[in-house]
């Protein structure tokens, strides 16, 4: 009788796809899940068949990584390490931008949002960054417009790049008792020392607000609601040049002279108002700043005949655009603009003269001689 051998099937090897179970169903493994695990028998020859499947899956998988990561990078917001974004991430809207040189309502709906409470918060901000930056980049184009038309305007303002004439969004809140981490519009400063210095400057703000210059200065303010603005001259300047300021106007110098006939003039009354006080205490030309003093500064004479003038601690003008004139098509914006500019530059160079020339002894012997001449006529 021929010998038997008995047969005894193998067990599967089921401990090894157990056991990397639990590990392919953690969290940080769902992405990439890892290829089972074969047994090898003591019959099997060669493996090698096997080998490409997972390098393709594994292929797959890291570009399936790279196409999630391209799609957190389109939303272009910055995180900085262990920051994370809860909420949905608005896109920049695709239609109703204007070209280069101009300012469109994307631009002001943004700035109106930040209005409101709600909006001007970091968590609401942060979501809707990418619509900042694109409201960022729109602004900083018609910054070089209107820096192209200025220095055609004045010579004396240097055409600097964007970043050297823009304000930031963000507001120092370190000593304020207003916590608001953002402004509630964009602007920028152009003076003959770029956005800072002692000189007068141009200012725009948007909603719209532009200011030239510390003493001559114009500033410029986008800022929706009909409160775009373009402002000149100097705001709050230095104790030594406010001191100098005042001294031409005690001694009615020809630039103090100087000054009043430009506040007096048609274009200048036009565009900013009668060169006296509001009876309300209103803005009107240079007067109604709030850090306007109640009484005649330390050793000054009341009855002064420059005394409103003397009062004040900033000489500034501004004038307001609406809504409608900020987002008008073409060049007209920039027409109106340089316009205004127009008006603003001899103000601007009078200042500048009145707060770093120093005043000449002559003047006030001249000064006591018109004095004397006309106590004279009197008697």
């Amino acid at each position: 009788m021929p010998a038997t051998r008995k047969v005894v099937p193998r067990k599967p090897a089921q401990s090894s796809n157990e056991d990397s179970e639990p590990e392919s169903l953690h969290s940080d493994a769902l992405d990439d899940l890892p290829p089972k695990k074969r047994t090898r028998s003591s019959n099997s020859k060669s493996s090698s068949p096997s080998k490409p499947k997972p390098k393709r899956q594994k292929r797959k998988a890291k570009e399936d990584d790279i196409k999630d990561e391209e799609d957190v990078d389109d939303s272009d917001v910055d995180l900085k390490e262990g920051q994370q974004v809860v909420g949905r991430v608005v896109q920049a809207p695709k239609t109703g931008w204007v070209p280069p040189g101009q300012v469109s309502q994307n631009t002001l709906d943004f700035l109106a949002k930040l209005k409101d409470p709600a909006c001007n918060d970091r968590e609401w901000f942060k979501l809707h960054e990418p619509v900042y930056r694109r409201v960022e980049r729109e602004f900083k184009a018609f910054i070089e417009a209107f820096t192209d038309m200025l220095t055609d305007v004045d010579s004396e303002i240097p055409p600097l790049p964007p970043k050297d004439v823009t304000h930031r969004i963000y507001r120092d809140v370190r000593f304020s008792n207003d916590k608001t981490p953002y402004k509630k519009g964009l602007s920028a400063s152009f003076s003959r020392s770029g956005r800072k210095g002692i000189f007068a400057f141009y200012h725009v703000y948007a909603p719209l607000s532009m200011r030239v210059g510390q003493a001559d200065w114009i500033y410029a303010r986008f800022k929706p609601g009909d409160e775009s603005v373009i402002a000149a001259g100097a705001w709050c300047p230095g104790k030594n040049e406010l001191s100098t300021l005042r001294n031409h106007l005690l001694r009615s110098t020809p630039a103090a002279k100087t000054l009043h006939t430009i506040l007096a003039s048609k274009a200048f009354t036009t565009h900013f108002g009668a060169p006296s006080p509001h009876p309300n205490g209103d803005r009107q030309s240079v007067f109604g700043h709030e850090d306007e003093l109640k009484v005649a500064p330390k050793g000054v004479d009341k009855n002064h005949k420059d005394i409103a003038l003397l009062k004040c601690r900033s000489l500034a003008v501004s004038y307001r655009f609406t809504d409608a004139q900020v987002v008008a098509p073409g060049s007209e914006f920039i027409d109106a603009l340089r316009g205004v500019a127009d008006v603003m530059k001899p103000f601007v160079h009078c200042l500048n003269d009145l707060m770093t020339l120093p005043v000449d002894d002559s003047s006030d012997e001249e000064n006591e001689e018109d004095d004397t001449g006309d106590s004279e006529e009197d008697e």
